[in-house]
């Protein structure tokens, strides 16, 4: 089975990863499961916005194989450090009802990303044919995308806030997929956090100018607010809270 892959993209503070998690939680009580969830953003907090427990992640264990001598020693018998790795490794899907999870996380200190971020691909490789979705929350910079570790991209969700700089910042990013040739099959804007659901003239205006096509806008909203101040997942918020209600409006528009 190949997977619908719908990634989710926005600079920091626009909500992403909170509309990231929404997404996910709308799929699966739309039975529209099985869905694999991918925090690949290394400042990211998804786990927390769906309100699941992360124990091990991608990055974790990258940091305990540094340590090769800590491998030897709690070594299982008739296992090879190869064989224990990839066990490591898939101990680190986080496996729940309604959707799987699987975190990059970070590495500690400084250095390149280019071992976890091939880790990350060769953990998707190998769980994607299971399942109906793939949302993967990516960091701004679609690096994730533009070096090929997700195997291909059905929809390109832009995350902006209701201003013209997070406008003009998704614009950029849009600029981006195309001067690479990241090639999604379909990229769309959402506007998250407007005053009242709506955007004014001004905003309509640069959304035009940046050549973005505009899917739907999503409410500023107190509840979102509340329960990420009392460290409730965000996720699942009432099935009636306005931003939950224009998401769904949102996706219908693409058959999600």
């Amino acid at each position: 089975m190949k997977p619908t892959v719908i990634a989710v993209a926005g600079k920091g503070g626009t909500g992403k990863t909170t509309i990231c998690g929404l997404i996910i939680q709308h799929l699966a009580e739309s039975g529209k499961g099985p869905i694999l969830a991918v925090d690949a953003d290394p400042n990211s907090n998804l786990n927390e916005v769906l309100g699941v427990e992360v124990e091990m992640t991608l990055g974790d264990i990258r940091e305990k194989l540094k340590f090769q001598d800590s491998i030897a020693d709690e070594l299982p018998p008739n296992m090879t450090k190869q064989e224990y790795t990839e066990f490591m490794f898939g101990d680190a899907l986080i496996e729940g009802d309604d959707f799987d999870l699987l975190v990059m996380g970070r590495t500690q200190g400084p250095g390149c990303y280019c071992y976890i971020n091939g880790v990350l691909k060769a953990q998707i490789d190998k769980y994607q044919s299971g399942y109906r979705y793939l949302v993967v929350d990516n960091e701004a910079g679609l690096e994730h995308i533009s070096r090929g570790i997700l195997p291909h991209v059905d929809i390109l969700l832009l995350v902006s806030d209701a201003s013209r700089r997070g406008v003009q910042a998704a614009g950029r990013a849009a600029e981006m997929v195309r001067e690479q040739n990241m090639n999604p099959k379909m990229m769309k804007l959402i506007v998250n956090r407007a005053p009242g659901g709506k955007l004014d003239e001004g905003v309509m205006e640069e959304i035009k100018k940046q050549g973005l096509d505009l899917l739907g806008v999503l409410p500023n909203d107190e509840a979102i607010y509340r329960y990420d101040a009392e460290g409730r997942p965000s996720s699942t918020v009432p099935k009636d809270n306005p931003v939950r209600q224009a998401l769904r409006e949102t996706l219908a528009k693409i058959d999600l």
